[in-house]
């Protein structure tokens, strides 16, 4: 059993997606002092990625790096210690993930019990869904017919029930990020699940070291600050306290920093409405959040409450939306983006005359960018005489065979087009199914969680709120914006641009962006708040906008000195099914961190003759 009467728990995070360092862990178990070790594998994509692995391999469709170079060789350790670990490395085959890693710890000699979370992965299910009518949430569009794969974001019950039947490791499939946190905290301090504000708070916790060593200093706005430190970047530590307080920290001797600033660009990623951020398990609001920097690389971060869940889960589908096939090489000389252009237009011309020959319809869309003239700035972009270009043309169709063609046209320009064109990348561009994300919302009672420890399988119930039986919305509310107008705007003298007066950090969620944006002083935010109106950071990003439905919603975070922008459907159709250059929004912040800020006078003066962007009281 637990000790409910432990003073704090330190949780750190060693994986903020399939693909992370394999050195964060090690680093965190030997040098961490943590007593959970959890690792974030997950996204749409990477969920699609894996049901296509099963399909070809039933017994493959999980990370397979945590149970190969990532765990194995820190088994003795973690038991030495007595670390537990937790993630959602199972992806739609956790059973299999935990066979391989059981057999690992066997050939060490090493007895690890090792539980499993299922029931998130709905396409095992015999249920019969089509009573629940499942719409999407953004376009109303109705469930497709052939899925790839369809997963609920689960909560923590499972988890919870797997840490109460004495698990070490627990390994679950699809549960929302946060839950890999949230949940020891709930078995280590015996929490009640109607503890809405320790919920809230540790929920926090977990959003805020999830995605690794993002909170340390990793695509920090201020990047000079760092940069000495990312050959050995240290990944997060969330100490948490039985009030649910939490400090963050890293091990030290590691790279990065631990500041208000790296804490609160992290607190901003990936959100919508920050008073109703949605989890399975609570409603967030993050508000009035308050960091206190205690120390150096010692952040101590309060204030987030809660409110009774919704009854639904949200569920992410994948299902195959026709084919594409993404072309690029290298272009130099004199004139290279007017090359560049012809180029690829020319390609597209042929092909299409070479398709209607050949019975094929036209592309159904075509994405052509020139890297280098800043192509993901639009109307900002500012580098059309550069001597060098690589050319990326993204195409899609419904027929598999019509892109085969494109994909054989492009090595003929070489010869056959402008010159200097050179290094085709990867050589001859494959043709890949397109893959797109459906999202929808299932009452609870739908999901039957089950926790399997050592072949045991025990059910967990999930409790249904009597409060928020009509919820099903997950939308922003738009009217939780800010007015345009409250009577303080007024034209300044002078202009700086956001990047002296703030941080800024972009995410992605479907095909929705997100730009957090925090004033490096309370003092900037009103100038802040007074020239990034919707209105003016819709126009100013138009460009990534949707032309007919696309919009930009404002909310703030005054506890943080902050506010967020919701860009709705600018990403192209999102991060798995788009064609451009940056699918997933991550460099939209650092577009708007060009947009210029009125200012005094004597302000502007002041930040441009300093001649650094980060204040003294950054870390303080």
């Amino acid at each position: 059993m637990t000790d409910k009467s432990k003073q704090s728990v330190r949780i750190g995070c060693s994986s903020g997606f399939w693909g992370d360092t394999e050195t964060a862990a090690a680093q965190l178990v030997s040098s961490g002092d943590i007593d959970y070790l959890v690792a974030d594998y997950l996204a749409e994509i990477t969920m699609s990625i894996m049901a296509g692995q099963k399909a070809k391999n039933p017994q493959a469709g999980y990370a397979t790096d945590f149970v190969t170079s990532i765990i194995p060789p820190l088994l003795a350790d973690l038991k030495k210690k007595n670390i537990k670990v937790i993630s959602n490395a199972g992806g739609v085959n956790p059973l299999d993930c935990r066979t391989a890693l059981v057999q690992a710890a066997k050939s060490q000699g090493i007895d690890f019990k090792v539980a499993v979370v299922l029931g998130d992965n709905i396409l095992s299910s015999e249920r019969d869904l089509t009573e629940f009518n499942l719409l999407e949430i953004d376009t109303g569009e109705a469930l497709p017919d052939k899925l790839m794969s369809f997963n609920a974001y689960l909560g923590v019950s499972g988890i919870v029930a797997a840490l109460e039947g004495g698990a070490d490791i627990v390994i679950t499939g699809r549960v929302v990020d946060s839950a890999l946190i949230l949940a020891p905290l709930i078995y280590e301090f015996g929490w009640s699940m109607t503890d809405y504000d320790k919920l809230a708070q540790g929920s926090l916790a977990g959003h805020i070291i999830e995605c690794g060593a993002h909170c340390t200093g990793g695509n920090f706005t201020d990047w000079q600050a760092v940069a000495d430190g990312y050959f050995n970047m240290g990944f997060p530590i969330a100490e948490i306290y039985p009030n649910a307080d939490f400090i963050i920290t890293k091990p030290v001797q590691t790279g990065g920093l631990v500041a208000k600033a790296t804490v609160a660009e992290q607190l901003v990623y990936e959100i919508g409405d920050p008073s109703a951020y949605l989890l399975p398990d609570v409603i967030c609001d993050f508000t009035q959040v308050k960091l206190e920097q205690l120390e150096e690389d010692h952040v101590k971060v309060t204030g987030a409450t809660g409110l009774p869940p919704t009854n639904f889960y949200k569920v992410s589908a994948t299902y195959l939306d026709g084919f594409k096939c993404i072309a690029t090489f290298l272009l130099g000389g004199i004139e290279a983006a007017g090359k560049g252009q012809v180029v690829a237009d020319h390609i597209i011309k042929k092909t299409s005359l070479m398709f209607a020959a050949k019975g094929f319809s036209d592309y159904s869309s075509v994405n052509i960018e020139l890297l280098g003239t800043e192509a993901t700035y639009g109307a900002h972009a500012g580098n059309m005489n550069t001597r060098e270009v690589v050319v990326k043309i993204g195409v899609t169709h419904q027929d598999k065979r019509a892109l085969v063609v494109f994909s054989r046209e492009i090595a003929q320009a070489a010869t056959g087009m402008a010159p200097g064109i050179t290094g085709i990348v990867g050589g001859r561009p494959q043709v890949m199914p397109k893959i797109r994300l459906f999202s929808c919302l299932i009452p609870k009672q739908v999901i039957d969680v089950v926790v399997d420890i050592g072949d045991l399988q025990q059910a967990v119930s999930i409790e249904v709120s009597e409060h928020n039986q009509d919820l099903p919305v997950l939308k922003p509310n738009p009217q939780a914006s800010q007015p345009e107008s409250n009577g303080t705007e007024q034209l300044y003298e002078s202009r700086v641009p956001l990047i002296k007066l703030a941080w800024a950090r972009s995410g992605d969620k479907g095909n929705h962006a997100n730009i957090g944006v925090i004033a490096r002083e309370a003092s900037y935010l009103p100038y802040i708040r007074n020239a990034l109106t919707e209105s003016a950071v819709a126009e100013y990003l138009k460009h990534l906008l949707d032309s007919e439905t696309g919009r930009v919603i404002r909310y703030e975070l005054p506890g943080i000195q902050a506010l967020n922008f919701l860009l709705e459907n600018s990403l192209g159709g999102g991060g798995i099914a788009s064609l451009r250059m940056d699918p997933q929004g991550k460099a939209f912040a650092q577009q708007l961190l060009d947009f210029e800020i009125g200012v005094p006078e004597s302000l502007a003066n002041e930040l441009m003759s300093s001649g650094k962007q980060l204040p003294d009281s950054y870390n303080s």
